[in-house]
């Protein structure tokens, strides 16, 4: 009662002093160094200066380091006691390797007393400094030294080492020998490092007589290194032997076993083995600890004959963990000589030690005869005690764990992480409330077993005992009420009544209740502080408010005062009083036309404030024949035929929603079906047909309107927009479209060899996606007259039947002609020009001859020469070119032979360089009935006989081959004379595009 009193004061100074404390991990050690032998009363350190801990308002209490070491339960400050700290007598510094420092453990437990938490656990150690406290002692005070006569000079002899307890500097430093007159000369001192020991050496310095003198008493001293300075002295009895050759040697130099702990005596460990050159006595060897400790020689036995080494004691690796020794081989001559060998044996643990369990307060939690009192209103995690689990063993047979056995609310908590697995500190804790009135007493029972096989184990035991407070709160007897209350009810109806309990008597189990509710229900509901009946006090409405939740709180008149709390969820019920609504006045729906039947349309949401069945809703079609039709728990609209729209683009009907109260209530509401357009419906070409023709005349303006297309697209919006392109048939670029009104124009001047039929792919594209077209042919016709229009007629369905890839445009006799003139003016031109050759050949011969006839000298030989041409001269020349100017006249063909003559002499393709505006033309040997006379018509009209070139005839250029492929079906009426204007000149020919000019178009 007095701390909570004090705790509404302290809670500041508490929160800051907390807050305050450094961050002192677990892994945290306080380390401290002091020397040993202080006198008591010494202050080593304080935690609270020397690590920030907190020096107000905590109990500072040491755990583990007593006797050697007090704390100051205030301040933290430590302090030596009467028991002095002696290095060399601490059991943990009793086996320390060479250099190897010594730490005092120690444990400072640290408990806030303002916020009454649980205590904190202080590991720390403190490294004990050697002092020069023990003087170097040899073995004996009197030391034996056998040395042969005629020993060489500069032979050593070990002389046993000294022994100090003190490590470091103030370890054995020095050696000295002295030695009387007779022998100073002989006999010198040398010091050698072994090991980190100084071992001293005799060295012979002069010739040893056994007969002149026998033995020599030299003093030996030894000194550490010390301030000041520890010495001592021993007596070095030198006798001198007859003369021993060899010594004996070890085969190894240093020896190392294993050793198990707890072996049996007479179990064998080693066995050392030296060989010795000499026979006789010189050669039999015994074998001798040498600088080995009491500790050996008490554990460990060796046959001085063999060199084995057997246990003559109990080994117990928790005692000592490593036996070091040396054994020493000394001949058995007249002057024996020795060896020696270093023995190291290591001790194996075995599981021979139980886990230790201590258990001891903590804090402010005592203990008395294995007992331990809290207040069951300490909060959970409260340290009960510490529990510090050892095992001897070391490893796996060290590895404790250790667990609180059976069911009791306590566990076990690691105290410190810097603990090794053969030393563990735990806190025993609290893991729940504890209740004086569930149980009064706890015996808690710690086991900790190692890992050993087989596992020990051990067991350790507490008795907690529970103090009662005033600690039970009002109980309700459901923690949870649900109820359902009607709605538009009347004010100051009963709802329910809540009841609670209290285990206390008198006035701390007087009740008093009362709601707790949130802001939103205040003043909804009361209660009866007396008999726990709850009214309503409004009328409530299910569609503003469905649930109400709010707490009943019941208090006892104690004091302090408890209490208790339930919790009331009240569910109004519904009543049908709500129409179903739907979310829109109206819903309007756009769908694209050729959907297939039962596609969705559309998605209507209904809803009803009510409940349950009240706000469950059939939906139905109404002023409908059957189109549409609605599926209900989803208000999807699926029609049930196809739409088109250019068949019917709207659809309106009605929906009907019906609850499922008594009585039900509906709703209405109106749906327009819009339907959009698809790019479903080509372009459809309205004009010009494709069977008819225009006439252009000849001297027509560039820039002015020739023709129109038009088309119509019954779809709508961009699927309706429509676009004009000339795809094929405009080879010379004549003529040119609108793409937006189809207008098409005339671009150039019309030519000679425009005159004719011109067929014009007109492609016609809407601007859907994907796109859609359609193809119109505009024929024109170019000529200054119309005057035999069955014969154009005949052309157009020549076009008709034309495929859309070859282009059908101007006249292409004209071209030809062209080029049979341009043969004609070559031929001509060659014959004239080998005529002027041929004359020019008679002139000069002519010349030379009457040259040769002036020149004539009676009585002189004429040669041969004068009047014989030269066969390779200008003669064979002359005559080549009088045969190249001939050619053979053809034989008169008949009328059937002259006209197809004239046909193979016309399917020639002429390639001419200069002349290649002109299509291939190929004329066809069959015509249609009521054709004109192709032979007849180019007699009458060429101007050179009928020919054929054959590829082997000489005046064949390369640009010039036979064309032997038969003509197309097709076949279109051209011109064939440059003088004829008027259709009735024309006769069929095939339309073939020329593939130096134009490249085909495929539609």
């Amino acid at each position: 009662p007095l701390q909570r009193r004090m705790k509404p004061l302290a809670s500041c100074l508490g929160l800051w002093l907390l807050f305050q404390l450094p961050a002192l991990g677990s892994g945290t050690r306080a380390v401290y160094k002091v020397r040993e032998e202080q006198p008591p009363n010494t202050l080593i350190g304080s935690l609270a200066s020397d690590y920030g801990l907190p020096d107000v308002g905590h109990l500072y209490k040491l755990e583990v380091g007593a006797p050697y070491l007090r704390v100051d339960g205030k301040t933290g400050d430590i302090y030596t006691t009467e028991t002095s700290i002696d290095r060399e007598s601490l059991r943990e510094c009793q086996h320390l390797l060479p250099g190897q420092p010594c730490y005092l453990e120690f444990e400072v437990s640290i408990t806030d007393l303002i916020l009454t938490s649980g205590p904190r656990l202080l590991e720390g150690q403190i490294e004990v400094l050697d002092i020069n406290d023990n003087t170097p002692n040899f073995a004996s005070p009197v030391l034996t030294l056998s040395i042969p006569e005629n020993t060489n000079v500069g032979t050593l002899f070990p002389i046993p080492m000294a022994m100090d307890r003190d490590s470091g500097p103030n370890g054995v430093a020095s050696y000295e020998l002295s030695a009387g007159p007779e022998a100073q000369e002989l006999f010198g001192l040398q010091v050698a490092e072994d090991q980190d020991e100084k071992q001293p050496q005799l060295i012979v310095m002069g010739n040893l007589d056994r007969e002149q003198w026998d033995s020599y008493d030299l003093t030996i001293k030894v000194q550490d290194g010390g301030n000041p300075p520890r010495a001592s002295s021993a007596l070095l009895r030198i006798t001198i032997l007859d003369m021993n050759d060899n010594a004996p040697k070890f085969e190894k130099a240093l020896y190392e076993a294993e050793l198990s702990e707890n072996s049996p005596v007479g179990h064998s460990v080693l066995q050392v083995k030296a060989n010795d050159s000499d026979q006789g006595a010189n050669a039999e060897i015994d074998y001798s600890f040498h600088q080995a400790s009491d500790m050996v020689r008490r554990l460990l036995r060796l046959d001085r004959a063999t060199g084995l080494i057997t246990v003559q004691g109990p080994i117990d690796r928790e005692d000592v963990g490593m036996l070091k020794f040396s054994v020493m081989a000394k001949d058995k001559g007249a002057n024996p000589k020795s060896a020696r060998a270093q023995v190291v044996v290591s001790i194996k643990d075995m599981n021979d030690n139980a886990p230790s369990i201590e258990i001891r307060g903590i804090g402010l939690v005592t203990h008395q005869d294995g007992m331990a009192n809290i207040s069951e209103d300490v909060p959970v995690e409260t340290a009960v005690a510490l529990v510090q689990v050892s095992d001897r063993d070391e490893g796996e047979n060290a590895a404790v764990t250790c667990v609180v056995a059976g069911d009791v609310p306590f566990q076990l908590r690691q105290a410190s992480e810097t603990g090794s697995d053969s030393k563990k500190k735990y806190f025993l804790q609290t893991t729940t409330p504890l209740d004086y009135e569930a149980v009064k007493e706890y015996t808690i029972e710690i086991v900790a077993v190692d890992s050993g096989n087989p596992p020990l184990s051990s067991t350790n035991s507490l008795k907690v005992q529970v103090v009662d407070v005033n600690d039970n709160a009002p109980v309700f007897s459901q923690s949870y009420t649900e109820v359902a209350f009607p709605e538009n009810n009347e004010p100051d109806d009963l709802v329910m009544e809540v009841s609670a309990t209290d285990a206390d008597s008198g006035s701390n189990a007087q009740l008093v209740y009362s709601l707790l509710t949130d802001p939103s229900s205040k003043g909804s509901f009361s209660i009866d502080p007396d008999s726990g009946e709850i009214r309503v006090k409004a009328v409530l409405d299910r569609e503003q408010r469905e649930r109400y939740e709010f707490s009943v709180v019941a208090a006892d008149k104690g004091s302090p005062s408890l209490k208790g709390t339930a919790s009331v969820a009240i569910n109004v019920m519904d009543r049908n009083d709500n129409d179903p609504k739907f979310m829109l006045s109206g819903y309007n729906f756009s769908v694209m036309e050729n959907m297939p039947p039962l596609s969705p349309v559309g998605m209507v949401t209904v809803i009803d404030a009510d409940k349950g069945e009240n706000a469950r809703i059939q939906l139905s079609v109404e002023q409908d024949n059957g189109d549409f039709v609605i599926q209900n728990g989803t208000g999807t609209i699926l029609s049930s035929i196809s739409f088109d729209r250019e068949q019917q683009s709207t659809y309106t009907f009605r929906l009907k929603a019906v609850d499922g109260g008594d009585p039900p209530r509906s709703a209405y509401v109106g749906v327009t079906i819009n339907v959009l357009d698809e790019n479903d419906n080509a372009p459809f070409i309205t004009s010009p047909s494709n069977a008819t023709y225009k006439h252009i005349l000849p001297h027509t303006s560039p820039g002015q309107q020739v023709s129109k297309v038009k088309a119509e697209d019954i779809d709508s919006g961009v699927n309706a927009e429509l676009t004009y392109s000339i795809t094929g048939g405009n080879p010379f670029e004549l003529f040119q479209i609108s793409p937006q009104s189809g207008d098409i124009t005339l671009e150039k001047e019309i030519l000679r060899k425009h005159h004719g039929l011109h067929r014009l792919v007109v492609r016609v594209n809407d601007k859907g996606k994907p796109s859609r077209h359609g193809t119109a042919l505009v024929h024109f016709y170019v000529n200054e007259t119309l005057a035999n229009r069955t014969l154009l007629d005949t052309l157009v369905g020549h076009s008709l039947d034309t495929p859309l890839d070859i282009d059908i445009a101007g006249d292409p006799e004209y071209e030809r002609s062209k080029q049979r003139s341009n043969i004609l003016f070559g031929v001509i031109a060659g014959i004239v020009a080998v005529t002027l050759v041929i004359v020019l050949v008679v002139l000069v011969r002519y010349c030379r001859q009457r040259e040769a006839k002036s020149g004539y000298q009676a009585g002189k030989k004429e040669t041969k020469d004068l009047y014989a041409p030269k066969q390779a001269s200008k003669g064979g020349k002359s005559k080549n070119k009088v045969k190249k100017s001939k050619s053979p006249k053809p034989p008169k063909p008949t009328e059937d032979e002259e006209e197809t003559g004239l046909q193979k002499s016309l399917k020639f393709n002429l390639m001419n360089d200069s002349v290649s505006d002109s299509p291939r033309i190929h004329l066809p040997l069959n015509y249609p009935p009521g054709s004109p006379d192709l032979g007849r018509h180019y007699r009458s009209n060429s101007p050179l006989p009928s020919i054929q070139l054959q590829p082997q005839s000489p005046s064949a250029s390369k640009k010039h081959q036979v064309v032997q492929d038969l003509p197309a079906t097709n076949t279109f009426v051209g011109t064939g004379d440059n003088n004829s204007t008027g259709s009735e000149q024309y006769s069929d020919y095939s339309y073939r595009t020329n593939p130096q000019k134009y490249t085909n178009k495929q539609v």
